[in-house]
């Protein structure tokens, strides 16, 4: 199954911005547990300036000293949940997409074959928690909110499991690897995927 699923990624036609935007990078965690798949998130501390009480991946902005996206990934998930590096076979990555504070991430997915002992970095972190892939996979755990942006209205895809709700970024990035990976055809008619949105003035999202 591995191999098979790093083949879909390592095809997928994922699609970068290349915007002057400041770059962040984020790691799509999935372990293996109990002889299936499970993603790993956090969720960030209530003192936190930006993203206060939000379901994130591990991840952050590009410092100086790394040496590529991929570093700054694998750099802040030892930061933040203590993740080894050498634990996290790559497997691919998912498309670029443009943050509401005007930051350009970028996803990468990684597979861990066992969960290991993590420890939130309680600076930026007030949890971390695993979701079964089984219930990602399941459509009918497949919500949607509507969102306005200038003239336009978008279908963002969210996932509320137990009492954490999957949204925004993290939700668009998460659909995208299920549809790139395990088949799902969650739709993604989000401005994060329109190549301009990166390029133009920020504009607020009105829900």
């Amino acid at each position: 199954m591995l191999r098979e699923l790093e083949q879909k990624f390592q095809n997928y036609p994922y699609q970068s911005l290349n915007s002057d935007l400041p770059q962040a990078a984020v790691l799509i965690p999935l372990v293996r547990q109990d002889n299936s798949f499970h993603l790993i998130l956090t969720r960030r501390a209530s003192h936190m300036n930006t993203h206060s009480g939000e379901v994130a991946f591990p991840g952050g902005k590009k410092d100086e000293a790394d040496t590529d996206l991929l570093s700054t990934a694998l750099r802040e998930s030892w930061e933040e949940i203590s993740l080894e590096p050498g634990l996290v076979k790559i497997i691919g990555r998912g498309s670029s997409v443009v943050s509401r504070f005007g930051l350009e991430v970028t996803p990468f997915v990684g597979v861990i074959a066992q969960l290991p002992e993590l420890r939130a970095n309680t600076d930026e972190l007030d949890r971390i928690f695993t979701v079964p892939l089984e219930f990602l996979l399941n459509p009918d755990n497949l919500q949607s909110d509507l969102w306005q942006m200038s003239e336009h209205t978008y279908r963002m895809p969210f996932f509320q499991y137990r009492e954490y709700r999957i949204w925004g970024l993290t939700a668009i990035m998460l659909a995208e690897c299920l549809n790139a990976g395990f088949g799902t055809n969650i739709p993604l008619d989000v401005p994060h995927f329109d190549r301009e949105f990166g390029l133009r003035p920020r504009q607020r999202f009105k829900s």
